[in-house]
């Protein structure tokens, strides 16, 4: 069965290897230089912590790709090229994020659908999560409901998870018993469907990060509500920076 077919099939799919020791080599000397020289000057709502007060605890950076000619680079590159194959078509590079989730403090993350948050019509997209650390059940790896994307979009509320302010509200214990988690090595990437549900747990480690990059891409037939998606966005600023979050 090739990767497309697995896709479709599974709502997700694994590519070990899918950057070499080289490449991983480069993202780090990238990413590290990023959070020195550009990270203070990007604006509050594209970098959240655990604890804002200490930078130790850094969570998450948004669209790297739109900062730095390198992500915009590696954006345009074979991520782009196995997105257009798992979606049988062009697609359109959307966000290029760095997550971590800091040993003993890294919260976990809610189940949750991505197309939650797109806001699109059709819902034809893709996230990819690219492990740069080794990650395993210990601290956090990704958790996959298989063919959940073929079932529509489950009711999602609000959650107090920084970076992940919507959730399922109506996951139960059948779901948690058909999780397929998904330990990764440095350079193993995962891809899935906008609507296949997955989750992670905190990260239980008092000693290892939890360190990946996310790409997103749409597909070029889904139309996107940019109205609805700018007031969405536009609310959740206004909540995080009037609960001291940002």
């Amino acid at each position: 069965m090739d990767r497309r077919t697995r896709f479709e099939a599974d709502g997700f799919v694994a590519t070990p290897g899918f950057c070499n020791a080289n490449e991983l080599l480069t993202i780090e000397s990238a990413l590290a230089k990023f959070i020195s020289d550009a990270l203070p000057n990007l604006p509050p709502e594209e970098v959240f912590y655990e604890d804002k007060g200490d930078s130790s605890t850094l969570k998450q950076i948004q669209r790297l790709h739109e900062h730095d000619e390198f992500f915009a680079s590696v954006m345009e590159g074979s991520p782009k090229t196995l997105a257009e194959e798992l979606l049988g078509e062009p697609v359109i590079p959307k966000n290029l994020q760095y997550f971590n989730k800091p040993p003993g403090v890294g919260q976990a993350t809610p189940p949750h659908q991505d197309g939650q948050f797109f806001m699109l019509e059709p819902c034809h997209a893709l996230t990819m999560w690219m492990a740069l650390d080794p990650v395993d059940e210990e601290n956090g790896c990704v958790r996959y409901l298989r063919g959940s994307h073929l079932h529509g979009m489950r009711p999602h509320g609000r959650t107090q998870t920084l970076g992940f302010s919507q959730g399922i509200t109506d996951y139960n214990q059948e779901d948690i018993r058909e999780e397929i988690p998904c330990p990764a090595k440095p350079g193993d990437l995962l891809a899935h469907h906008a609507l296949t549900i997955h989750r992670a747990d905190a990260n239980l480690s008092h000693t290892r990060s939890r360190r990946a990059l996310g790409f997103i891409f749409y597909g070029e037939s889904a139309c996107e509500d940019k109205l609805a998606h700018e007031a969405y966005q536009k609310n959740l600023v206004e909540e995080m920076s009037a609960a001291g979050k940002i």
